[in-house]
C-alpha cells in the first residue's frame, strides 16, 4: 500500500483539487492521509465531504508545530510500506501510484525512488523540468544548479522504514525540510531514477518559499545545508567537493586548463566518496 500524506493548513483553494488527484490516480492499493494544522477556512468542511464517500481518505485536524511536525503525524500513522507525499497545491500526472507499486516489487527496503516534475507558475506557465538523475550525496552536493535534487514530493517515493534508519523530518527545520530528508535518504536507501514525469510542483506567489528564496534567506538556506553535509565528509573529499562546487558554480566562462583539471578531479571523485 502507498500512503499519500497531504501537510495543510487554510488550504481551501487547492484541497479538493489535491484530493481529486488522488482518486484519479484509480489505485485500489492507497490511503490519503490529510494533516491539518487546525485551518480556520473551509478546509476541513471540503476534506469531510469527500472522506464520507471515498473510504480510503483518513484525516486529523490539530495545531502543530509547523510542516515538519505534520509530516511525522501523517509518518506515524500511515498504514502503507511506500510513502509518499502530496503539498496542497500540487498533483500527480495519471496513473503514477499503480506504476509506483509496480516498481518497488523489485527492489529492497529501504528504497527511495523519484520520476521527474513539471514546475508551474502562478499563470500556469511550464517553469522549469526537473530531471533528478544523478542521486548519490556526493554529486548532490555540488549544487542544484549541477545536479539537481528532486525539487518535489509529488515525483518521489519511498519505503516508510526508511525513517527508521534515518530518523524522521526535523521539526527546527519549515523550509528545507525535503531537501534534508534527501540527502540522509540517499546515504542509506537503494535510489532508483524513473525517466518519467510523476509530479507537478505549482510555484505559488506569495508562499512561504517562494518568499523565502525571493529575500534571499532560502540561497543562504541552501548554502548552509550543503556545507554542513560536506562538512560530515572525509577531510579530503570535503576538499574536492568544495573546490568542484566553488569552479562549477563560479558565474564566469571557465579556461580550458580550469577545464581539463575539473574534468580529472570529477574523475577522481568516485574513489574518493567510496574512501
Amino acid at each position: 500500500m502507498i500512503s499519500v500524506i497531504t501537510p495543510v493548513y487554510n488550504g481551501e483553494r487547492f484541497i479538493e483539487s489535491c484530493i481529486q488527484s488522488v482518486i484519479q490516480q484509480n489505485c485500489d492499493d492507497v490511503e490519503h492521509l490529510i494533516v491539518d494544522g487546525g485551518s480556520r477556512d473551509r478546509t476541513i468542511e471540503i476534506v469531510q465531504h469527500y472522506a464520507q464517500t471515498h473510504s480510503h481518505i483518513r484525516w486529523i485536524s490539530e495545531k502543530d508545530q509547523g510542516q515538519s511536525d505534520a509530516m511525522n503525524k501523517g509518518i506515524s500513522t500511515a498504514k502503507g510500506e511506500i510513502v509518499g507525499f502530496l503539498n496542497v497545491d500540487d498533483y500527480y500526472e495519471p496513473d503514477v501510484l499503480n506504476r509506483v507499486l509496480d516498481v518497488f516489487q523489485s527492489l529492497p527496503k529501504p528504497s527511495f525512488v523519484t520520476g521527474n516534475c513539471n514546475v508551474w507558475n502562478d499563470a500556469g506557465d511550464l517553469k522549469k523540468f526537473n530531471r533528478p538523475v544523478k542521486l548519490k550525496l556526493t554529486d548532490l552536493l555540488l549544487g542544484a544548479e549541477i545536479n539537481p535534487p528532486p525539487i518535489n514530493p509529488s515525483a518521489y517515493f519511498y519505503h516508510k522504514c526508511l525513517h527508521q534508519t534515518i530518523g524522521l523530518y526535523k521539526l527546527d527545520e519549515h523550509y528545507a525540510m525535503d531537501i534534508d530528508f534527501i540527502f540522509r535518504a540517499v546515504q542509506v536507501a537503494h535510489t532508483k531514477h524513473v525517466d518519467q514525469t510523476w509530479g507537478n510542483y505549482r510555484e505559488i506567489e506569495g508562499t512561504k518559499t517562494i518568499v523565502d528564496w525571493r529575500s534571499g534567506e532560502g540561497s543562504r538556506r541552501a548554502e548552509a545545508l550543503l556545507k554542513t553535509y560536506r562538512n560530515q565528509l572525509p577531510l579530503l573529499s570535503q576538499f574536492q567537493i568544495a573546490l568542484l562546487y566553488f569552479l562549477l558554480n563560479t558565474p564566469m566562462r571557465l579556461t580550458k586548463w580550469t577545464k581539463r583539471r575539473v574534468g580529472r578531479v570529477l574523475r577522481v571523485l568516485p574513489k574518493l566518496s567510496q574512501a
